[in-house]
């Protein structure tokens, strides 16, 4: 199934299918007590999601929104698992699975216990790796990417402003 920039491929709370995204970008979100949203984690393609939903079937814990065109493999549920159950060596893709989604969350640990000025142009070398074809600045906002990396809105602002100065020296 395709989806396009600001569709919504699953709300937090809800229960259905699992997916496997081919192409594309995914933003993945949190709805908080206080009803602002929060940015968390980003999908790439190759991942197959929700993370937390692998093994035994949860409700999705956060909401998906495509951040471009992307296409995506709906997996039904009951499909998912009852391949687990009668194919054991499925287990294994889904520990490899989370073992890489694991040494991404370390990466992204990694960026948000780096020098503050250097925050935004880890997350942009990392994002240029899975996904090239635009700058972080066309996909996110600010204020997302303050909540992705840790810092306010106004300093990824300076930051964003810092790095054109310096590459249009």
């Amino acid at each position: 199934m395709i989806l396009h920039r600001g569709e919504i491929l699953f709300r937090q709370g809800e229960e259905g299918y699992l997916f496997h995204l081919k192409s594309g970008l995914f933003k993945v979100s949190r709805l908080q007590p206080d009803g602002t949203s929060f940015l968390f984690n980003l999908l790439v393609p190759g991942e197959t999601f929700p993370h937390h939903s692998l093994l035994t079937p949860q409700p999705y814990y956060a909401t998906a929104v495509a951040l471009t065109t992307s296409e995506v493999e709906r997996i039904p549920a009951e499909d998912w698992y009852r391949k687990l159950e009668a194919c054991p060596e499925k287990y294994r893709e889904v520990a490899l699975s989370l073992q890489y989604t694991l040494r991404t969350v370390q990466q992204r640990i990694g960026f948000l216990t780096a020098p503050s000025s250097n925050r935004l142009r880890l997350l942009r070398e990392w994002l240029h790796h899975h996904f090239s074809s635009k700058p972080v600045e066309d996909l996110l906002t600010q204020e997302e990417l303050g909540q992705l990396l840790g810092l306010t809105r106004e300093t990824v602002n300076r930051l964003v402003r810092e790095e054109r100065r310096a590459s249009s020296s």
